[in-house]
């Protein structure tokens, strides 16, 4: 009887998982949310043993603090974390510098990495994934993109098996609210403010409006879905800045509205990516979302269209992915690995376009316009003209037939020398109707 206690004893203490220490970097608007749900919850084999941030001393006195349990080690040199016995290190202060370099020495140190950081992954995700898996530790980043809808993870462990031709989405909740906000009558630089008082924006916001922050999260959903590794930089960006009240009556005219999308489409060993704003038809998902908002749509051979959709932004819906990620690496959770090939990216849809022109009204000007397209070869769709505008500064639109965005383009830099244009014309493409999964 003794050697059998002693045996179910020896077995209990197998079975016994070790407490998983972890560092906290960044202890801002995430930051400090993750230490909240960590204490509320209290996961077992779990423990937050460090906090690393610049001005520590301001944090740890701060009203966010007091979750934070007394044993908690706070500090504003990083060498103490990386030095620590640490297991996993998690990375919620942004940017590539410094920040690169401290999860390098980490992963290199044995440390699992779980972070938000978009920038990060999309640039430098393919080789920090190399040097995790060379150490034998995890790299975790679901994260990244659309805050607390689980985007990453679902396509990793659910989609992994099929193949993903396309995918198009709204990852710039920032962008969501400002843009259907206009819908509803508003202007931008008002919506603008009141997104930069609500913490939605920046106080300087060409991040999101010039859309560099959905670029970087279209890469990091190409890579996993298509198995793609684009150079972020060359991922065409269309800012949403030069949007008016009249787009949205004409988008409407034409049963659509106007998002932010990130869209990014397999062509052999092409890709086409673009972040813009588009013209949505009513009948899209896409058309339905709502203030800060996130969606992704995934088109797979196989398993049909996929949707994810939720309220990404925010401290508590980040930090509850940034947790389910930590969770997982404690509980030996492996990444699951997918082949990645590098490719080579253009901005070329063809699709059918939008295009704004504002004129001092004279005879001839829809002529020349006309002539322009087509001299490339492109073919007018329909005109509108909303009344009551004068003549002097007359905003009107043409739609064209699907077509080369670069194609409309050489034929715009033409239009845009006319003497009666008051303004760049502006080009939109237009999702189709039959896109109705996007």
């Amino acid at each position: 009887m003794a050697t059998k206690q002693k045996k179910q004893a020896a077995n209990k203490k197998v079975k016994t998982s070790p407490v998983v220490k972890v560092a906290l970097l960044g202890f801002g608007t995430v930051g400090s949310s993750v230490a909240r749900v960590l204490a509320a919850s209290k996961f077992p084999g779990v423990e937050l043993t460090h906090i690393f941030n610049r001005n520590v001393e301001r944090k740890r006195s701060s009203a966010a603090a007091k979750a934070v349990p007394a044993s908690v080690v706070w500090t504003d040199n990083i060498d103490v974390i990386l030095n620590s016995k640490v297991d996993v290190v998690v990375e919620l202060m942004g940017g590539l510098n410094p920040v690169e370099s401290w999860l390098r020495r980490a992963l290199a140190a044995g440390k699992s990495v779980v972070t938000a950081n978009k920038q990060l992954i999309a640039y430098r995700g393919a080789s920090l994934a190399k040097l995790a898996a060379k150490n034998n530790v995890q790299l975790v980043h679901g994260a990244a993109v659309a805050g607390g809808v689980p985007v990453i993870p679902g396509m990793l462990q659910g989609l992994g098996g099929d193949q993903v031709p396309r995918l198009s989405g709204i990852v710039n909740g920032t962008c969501n609210y400002i843009l259907s906000r206009m819908e509803a009558g508003a202007d931008y630089a008002t919506v603008l403010a009141d997104a930069q008082q609500l913490g939605y924006a920046e106080s300087d916001p060409s991040a999101d409006v010039d859309g560099f922050d959905a670029r970087a999260k279209l890469c990091i959903l190409s890579r996993i879905a298509m198995h793609a590794e684009l150079d972020p930089d060359a991922v065409a960006t269309q800012t949403i800045s030069t949007i008016e009240a009249i787009d949205f009556s004409y988008a409407k005219e034409l049963n659509c509205t106007i998002r932010q999308v990130s869209r990014a489409e397999l062509d052999g060993r092409l890709v086409h990516a673009r972040v813009a704003p588009m013209l949505v038809p009513l009948a899209s998902p896409m058309a339905w979302s709502h203030g800060t908002q996130n969606m992704v749509v995934v088109s797979g051979r196989f398993g049909g269209d996929v949707v994810f959709s939720g309220h990404g932004a925010g401290g508590e819906p980040t930090a509850v992915a940034v947790v389910s990620d930590l969770l997982a690496v404690a509980q030996g959770c492996t990444t699951v690995e997918l082949p990645v090939r590098r490719r080579e990216v253009t901005g070329d849809f063809l699709a059918p376009h939008y295009l704004r022109f504002v004129v001092d009204d004279k005879p001839g000007i829809v002529f020349a316009i006309s002539g322009a397209l087509s001299k490339v070869g492109a073919n007018i769709d329909s005109l509108l003209q909303r009344r009551g505008y004068p003549k002097h500064r007359l905003p009107f639109v043409v739609t064209t037939e699907p077509c080369l965005t670069s194609t409309i383009e050489r034929a715009l830099a033409s239009v845009a020398r006319m003497d009666c244009m008051l303004e760049r014309p502006l080009c939109l493409q237009m999702l189709e109707i039959e896109d109705k999964a996007e």
